[in-house]
């Protein structure tokens, strides 16, 4: 290769917490861009947050490398081109998205963004109906409580500290389960024209209650119109997605009122264990507001 044709490179940011960084890698006349997850583990650590996140990366390799391909049209996500494993770390190498024409973040999306991350999430979730997540974490999601302990001691005391176990449970024994992404905030959305979608960072990928995904994603969105939640607008959207894709997996189709039935139940109970996360993970930074506790109360009366 020629000195005019080698790569050149850009960071596009580091990993959290230090463990590598995001680097695209330009086009040249060899080769399209492309983006490369460099992941390196910090030395000399064995504490439970570090194992959590090195299983994550593991997690993610195993998405792409076994999983990826299963993914349908309709839930775009970064092409898998390579992985490579080194003594401490690996690199997981994927279509660059920007230049697939999904170049536009947004960490607040409205309108037709947020339909499309609706919808988006509503079709993984039609497709995954059911299967049993292999080689992906058993129960999907950074913040459920098996693997947030030290938060749940942090938390103080009050009525959503003493549920979180009845949260937990009824979440986990759900009886129809799918694939959830388990990360899906609007920074892991990439947004095209014309209601065009494609999600990224799958290190939390794995079985669990759709509505996990759809409460975090929502109240990310919504979080200082706290009431709208429950208005019902943007679940009833979910469902309408949700029925549609299922429709596409003739075996399963007759499921979806079921689905929709238990599910819409649990969506106050997926968003009442965020909540539980988030005042245990920062708990002077996710002091609720009055208002926001008053909605917890009333959404706790009804479990």
């Amino acid at each position: 290769m020629s000195r005019s044709t080698v790569p050149s490179e850009t960071i596009l940011q580091s990993l959290w917490s230090g463990y590598g960084r995001l680097v695209r890698h330009h086009a040249t006349e060899e080769m399209p861009s492309l983006v490369v997850k460099d992941i390196r583990w910090p030395p000399a650590r064995s504490d439970r947050s570090h194992l959590r996140k090195l299983r994550s990366y593991q997690v993610e390799a195993h998405w792409y490398s076994h999983w990826a391909s299963r993914v349908p049209a309709t839930c775009r996500i970064p092409a898998f081109l390579g992985l490579e494993s080194l003594d401490q770390g690996m690199r997981l190498t994927l279509e660059d998205l920007d230049a697939a024409g999904f170049g536009r973040r947004t960490s607040s999306p409205q309108g037709a963004d947020l339909d499309a991350a609706i919808g988006w999430l509503a079709r993984f979730h039609a497709s995954f109906l059911d299967v049993s997540p292999e080689g992906l974490w058993e129960e999907g999601g950074y913040w459920h409580l098996e693997t947030r302990p030290e938060e749940l001691a942090a938390m103080p005391g009050g009525p959503l500290r003493e549920a979180a176990p009845e949260l937990d449970r009824k979440l986990r024994e759900a009886h129809f389960r799918t694939l959830v992404h388990g990360d899906a905030k609007p920074d892991n959305f990439c947004f095209g024209k014309a209601g065009r979608i494609a999600a990224v960072d799958f290190q939390y990928v794995g079985g669990g209650c759709g509505m996990r995904d759809l409460a975090y994603l929502l109240d990310c969105v919504l979080d200082d119109r706290i009431d709208d939640i429950s208005a019902g607008t943007w679940i009833d959207a979910y469902f309408t997605a949700f029925a549609e894709a299922l429709a596409d997996r003739p075996e399963k189709a007759h499921l979806a009122s079921a689905v929709e039935t238990q599910w819409r139940s649990l969506f106050p109970v997926a968003w009442l264990d965020f909540q539980r996360f988030l005042q245990g993970w920062s708990p002077a930074y996710a002091r609720p507001s009055a208002r926001l506790e008053r909605r917890i109360r009333q959404e706790l009366s009804k479990i």
